[in-house]
């Protein structure tokens, strides 16, 4: 399931950012740049933010992953 990532308040929109960006170990201060980048790729249409309903994760995926993944 695809979530318009300007559907989402500012506030929800960087909680989701800043999980996913974080997932790997990240520290949260290091992950500015990784937030800011993730958010103007999102603007430019080239990520968006899918949900999953059975598991209850949401994930940043290029287009064509997104499409792919529903596809399964």
């Amino acid at each position: 399931m695809l979530i318009p990532y300007d559907k989402l308040s500012p506030e929800a929109l960087r909680g989701v950012i800043e999980e996913i960006v974080t997932r790997d170990g990240t520290e949260l201060s290091d992950a500015e740049d990784k937030i800011r980048q993730v958010l103007r790729l999102l603007q430019q249409g080239k990520l968006v933010i899918t949900y999953d309903p059975e598991i209850h994760t949401c994930n940043i995926l290029t287009p064509e992953a997104a499409r792919a993944a529903e596809a399964e």
